[in-house]
């Protein structure tokens, strides 16, 4: 089953700089410790090389998924993003009614997220909650601790 996901220019940019990491160092890397094992004598009884084959493993494993990650992967075309109701890449000015407090998130692919930087999932509880919102609606939420109401003060392009 393809999983069709959205990426912005930079978030693509990353999944092909760590690709090409894990191909063009990554992977030379754990033949090297192949060889290296394989020449400390009997095969059977060598955890070493052991070890190394299944590194090698997980390593074309994360390749792999990788791989088809950016096969299913579309650009987001900023230019055409409607700004009037909350969608991937838009940045919404949230008020939480609960406590007055205000806060600002742009609304990203589930890799590209980073709560440190306000980038929060669109795949998110709240991501999910807010998607289709306009400004002036109160988003109610179901998270572990209860209901959130969010407040759409702005909708913006990241």
């Amino acid at each position: 089953m393809s999983n069709v996901s959205y990426y912005t220019p930079e978030g693509l940019k990353k999944l092909r700089d760590e690709l090409n990491q894990l191909k063009d160092v990554e992977r030379p890397k754990a033949s090297q410790a192949i060889a290296e094992a394989r020449d400390k004598g009997d095969l059977s009884e060598n955890a070493e090389y052991d070890a190394a084959k299944e590194a090698q493993g997980l390593l074309e494993m994360k390749i792999s998924k990788l791989e088809e990650t950016l096969a299913n992967a579309r650009l987001i075309d900023e230019s055409q993003l409607d700004t009037s109701k909350i969608l991937v890449l838009s940045t919404v000015t949230l008020k939480n009614q609960g406590n007055g407090m205000k806060m600002k998130y742009t609304l990203v692919a589930e890799s590209e997220a980073d709560l440190k930087t306000g980038k929060i999932s669109v795949t998110s509880p709240i991501g999910k909650g807010l998607l289709g919102k306009t400004v002036g609606d109160v988003a109610e939420i179901k998270v572990p601790n209860g209901t959130l109401k969010l407040e759409i003060l702005d909708i913006s392009r990241s």
